[in-house]
């Protein structure tokens, strides 16, 4: 399952950036050689469920750390201090950082899901009335993007035909999923 890179997409923006002091472009590129230490170290994390939660954990802290402290706050300049909100690079970390963790911790998902940023279902209305017949009643389906998200993809018909065989109306979204209804089920 290919996951999402929010972080390192940031990271990369940010050395394309020609606002970027040069001596901050060397504390990015020296970021991103720890980025791909950091996804490694989480890719190989193994053993029971809990002692791997505790060493991904522990993993983001450090990481976080290093990115929040020696990158950000130690910066010669002030650029990464006084654009740390539009950035998003300390954001970003958390984002990328829970698939890996879904993805360790409940290895039985299934490749249909999908991790991280996502605009999944939140409301259906009609706009059928009495007078104006729409087919499949005028489905509509309201979406609400999120951050981050365990979804999966889905499929909604609507018809006033039972065997759906005429005016049918046809809608795609995905379905996020409930962490607390998920750890339930595990």
């Amino acid at each position: 399952m290919a996951l999402p890179t929010p972080h390192l997409d940031k990271l990369n923006a940010l050395l394309d950036n020609d606002k970027l002091p040069v001596d901050d472009k060397e504390r990015i590129d020296y970021a991103i050689e720890k980025y791909h230490e950091w996804i490694r170290a989480m890719t190989d994390a193994e053993g029971e469920q809990l002692v791997m939660i505790d060493r991904l954990v522990s993993l983001l802290s450090g990481y976080k750390r290093f990115i929040d402290l020696d990158t950000i706050f130690d910066s010669e300049s002030d650029f990464l201090y006084r654009q740390k909100s539009q950035l998003k690079l300390d954001n970003t970390v958390i984002e990328e950082f829970l698939p890996h963790l879904i993805v360790k911790s409940l290895p039985n998902l299934g490749e249909e899901m999908h991790l991280g940023p996502q605009s999944c279902f939140s409301s259906a209305y009609f706009t059928s009335t009495l007078t104006r017949r729409e087919s499949g009643g005028g489905l509509h389906i309201r979406t609400k993007d999120q951050d981050f998200t365990i979804a999966r993809k889905l499929f909604i018909q609507t018809s006033y035909d039972p065997g759906f065989n005429e005016h049918v109306l046809g809608r795609e979204t995905y379905l996020g999923y409930n962490m607390r209804r998920v750890q339930n089920e595990s």
